[in-house]
């Protein structure tokens, strides 16, 4: 048996594909909105994949991984300062330090979402 969470096969396939994505946590003060998001990274045969209309599903990528506060009642709005602020942030070279930095972070797989599914403004 592994302490490894495990993943919704769709959110893994995601990633794969290098698409974000997003979980909405508890932010530190009243009127404050946080998200962590998790941004794969382009790997080389991605620029292939893209002049070809595909796109290339890679077990190797690295992420980036970012805790970002905003005010709440300025997402909504279309002003380009939504009083965001950066909590925190790692890389991970692989899947398998992406795990780690959630066992730092105490984050689940199955917390997150397609970032289109989410109010995080990015």
């Amino acid at each position: 048996m592994t302490n490894e969470p495990a993943w919704p096969i769709e959110k893994r396939s995601a990633l794969r594909l290098g698409r974000r994505l997003v979980v909405e946590l508890p932010a530190t003060a009243p009127g404050r909105r946080a998200f962590v998001d998790i941004t794969p990274r382009a790997v080389e045969r991605d620029a292939e994949a893209r002049r070809e209309g595909w796109t290339h599903r890679s077990t190797a990528r690295p992420f980036r991984i970012e805790h970002r506060e905003y005010e709440a009642e300025l997402l909504d709005g279309f002003d380009y300062d939504i009083g965001a602020t950066l909590l925190r942030t790692a890389a991970a070279a692989n899947e398998s330090e992406l795990v780690t930095v959630f066992h730092e972070w105490q984050l689940d797989p199955h917390q997150f979402q397609y970032a289109w599914e989410t109010a995080d403004p990015r």
